[in-house]
């Protein structure tokens, strides 16, 4: 079902939201998933740290959750409801892929991990070195974050990059506020003690002046002393 007209959907309640979508609302649908998209992709990555394998997830998320957002009964938001279903999606098939790699090395086949693009990617149009540059900021950030124990990263994620509360976290981990904010004062330590030596090391090779650059300001400075 399309609906004739878009509904100005940011002044609707989530029970009204979600009674249109059981409807297939096909816009409200739209605005469902465009408003909800970043969030389950980064809760569903915090688990499966593969960018593929989150994304397969949110997609089979989204279908388990409009198959049944007539059973929506406005407990909590809609938001927080649509990502716990994408945390429930993304854990079973972590335990499914545990499964069946145990199975394949019980044949002697080795598993290969294969990692995708940085987990954030900008859009804005900026300069090739600050493009560069953020680039392998976000790279060392993912990497730091991947590495986190499993039992912190989900939660580092939905509080420190998608903003959810502390009982917000809570309720689409399955956790209690304690044990959230417990976790996430763990992961910002691991975090600090992981990434301290790593940017120290990154900025060794930062701000590069040398090359052309160099040649280019002894130039600059010869011209402006006269001397050429």
């Amino acid at each position: 079902m399309t609906a004739l007209r878009a509904p100005p959907f940011d002044g609707l309640g989530d029970l009204e939201l979600a009674g249109l979508c059981a409807k297939r609302d096909e816009a409200a649908l739209r605005h469902v998933i465009t408003a909800n998209n970043q969030r389950m992709f980064r809760a569903a990555w915090s688990i499966l740290r593969n960018r593929w394998d989150a994304e397969e997830a949110v997609q089979a998320a989204y279908l388990k959750a409009f198959d049944k957002i007539g059973s929506f009964a406005g407990r909590s938001a809609l938001s927080t409801w649509l990502t716990r279903i994408a945390v429930n999606e993304a854990l079973a098939r972590l335990r499914s892929g545990r499964r069946r790699r145990e199975q394949f090395e019980a044949q002697g086949v080795p598993i290969l991990d294969q990692y995708r693009e940085a987990l954030m990617r900008g859009s804005e149009p900026v300069s090739p070195d600050a493009t560069l540059a953020r680039e392998q900021l976000r790279a060392l950030l993912e990497r730091a974050v991947a590495g986190l124990p499993d039992a912190f990263r989900s939660v580092f994620v939905l509080r420190e990059v998608e903003g959810l509360s502390v009982e917000e976290t809570a309720e689409a981990l399955g956790l209690s506020p304690a044990t959230v904010k417990t976790r996430l004062l763990r992961a910002r330590r691991k975090l600090q003690d992981a990434l301290a030596p790593e940017v120290r090391t990154a900025l060794e090779g930062a701000f590069p002046f040398a090359g052309a650059d160099c040649e280019r300001m002894t130039a600059r400075v010869l011209k402006a002393l006269h001397i050429e």
